[in-house]
């Protein structure tokens, strides 16, 4: 999963430690202790000759030698980080994050964060280099892609039954997605009803029963046509009388211009006054997945969004953009064809992955 990002991050990694070891090369050495001309190289040999005097030499020992002194500066020698030791490798992280489709403004906000981050910093000789990259450059990230969504701790956290709503646009798997985070709530101890509330599209009313079925888990449906407000009402009301915990409501894919869907969708809020709205699209889909969710969230709000097909997309610009861009957490990625191919988006985790960095 983003094997393209992962290596070049790599790369950039190796990039940054080198300018900022050359850096540190660049500095002068403290210079060697002098003694003064015609300054003994070793203490007399002679005795105190008197309590007074050894108390003197005692006193002269427990001072720091001028050699101590020196040994002490070199330990604590520190680099300054500067804008022209930097500048390379923050110019080829831009371009590397651009290539792999991150939005321009999350890309700023990413180099922003490392630039303020590093230039001006004191960095002591001896210090490991790539601990400071990569704890920087994970900064950066774990900035732009926000605390994630629990989706398990939310649902603790409110009146049952809790209202899950899906939107996106047509064949982003949408559908199967509902199906997905069904089996991933039973999994966790939920119970769960799914509204079918596709009664626009040909046969989704089916796809969705037979996924349903497959997983156990009970379907409320009206004929093909119907209000699907209607449905998902009698869906919520199902939930109620039956003391179930999550109602998920599909709906028909659409897009955010398409006045007379976008209404309809509308309503379906108003009547089912979902807790969540989850907004589904491809991550494959790179910028125009991060575009349209923008605009969804705009025309209709968005509380959480799932990306599906991340194990296809080698580049991950949609996955760090997105969060960012809209203003609200990633909550699944999916990552295959099957129900339990569905995963917990955690940022740090994903972050510590790109970075090679599995601890």
């Amino acid at each position: 999963m983003f094997d393209s990002l992962k290596k070049k991050l790599q790369n950039i990694r190796t990039k940054f430690a080198s300018n900022i070891e050359e850096a540190a090369g660049a500095e002068q050495e403290p210079p060697v202790a002098q003694l003064p001309e015609g300054a003994e190289t070793s203490e007399p040999a002679v005795q105190p000759e008197s309590p007074a005097a050894e108390e003197t030499v005692q006193e002269g020992r427990e001072s720091p030698t001028f050699f101590e002194k020196v040994k002490v500066l070199v330990r604590e020698r520190e680099v300054l980080l500067q804008e022209k030791d930097v500048e390379e490798p923050l110019f080829e992280l831009e371009m590397v994050l651009l290539e792999n489709d991150v939005a321009l403004p999350v890309t700023d906000e990413i180099i922003a964060r490392m630039r303020s981050d590093l230039v001006g910093r004191h960095r002591k000789i001896g210090a490991s280099v790539d601990d400071l990259v990569v704890s920087t450059l994970r900064s950066a990230l774990c900035g732009v892609l926000g605390e994630g969504l629990d989706l398990r701790d939310f649902i603790e956290g409110h009146e049952r039954p809790v209202k899950i709503l899906f939107t996106g646009v047509n064949g982003t798997g949408k559908t199967t997605t509902v199906a997905k985070v069904g089996q991933y709530l039973q999994k966790n101890g939920f119970t769960v009803v799914i509204g079918a509330g596709d009664t626009f599209r040909a046969g989704a009313i089916e796809q969705i029963r037979t996924h349903a079925d497959r997983l156990g888990i009970k379907t409320i449906q009206h004929q093909a046509g119907a209000d699907p407000s209607a449905v998902l009402f009698d869906a919520v009301q199902y939930a109620k009388a039956h003391d179930i915990d999550v109602v998920l409501a599909d709906t028909a894919g659409r897009f955010h211009n398409r006045a007379n869907l976008m209404n309809q969708l509308d309503k379906i809020r108003r009547v089912m006054k979902p807790d969540l709205v989850v907004y589904v699209d491809e991550a494959v889909a790179g910028n125009d997945a991060v575009i349209r969710a923008d605009e969804f969230n705009k025309a209709v709000g968005t509380d959480a969004v799932v990306l599906t097909k991340a194990d296809m997309d080698p580049k991950g610009g949609a996955a760090i953009s997105v969060a960012h861009t809209v203003g609200k957490p990633i909550l699944f990625l999916g990552t295959g064809q099957g129900y339990d191919d569905i995963m917990p988006f955690e940022p740090r985790t994903v972050v510590n992955e790109l970075l090679g960095d599995e601890s």
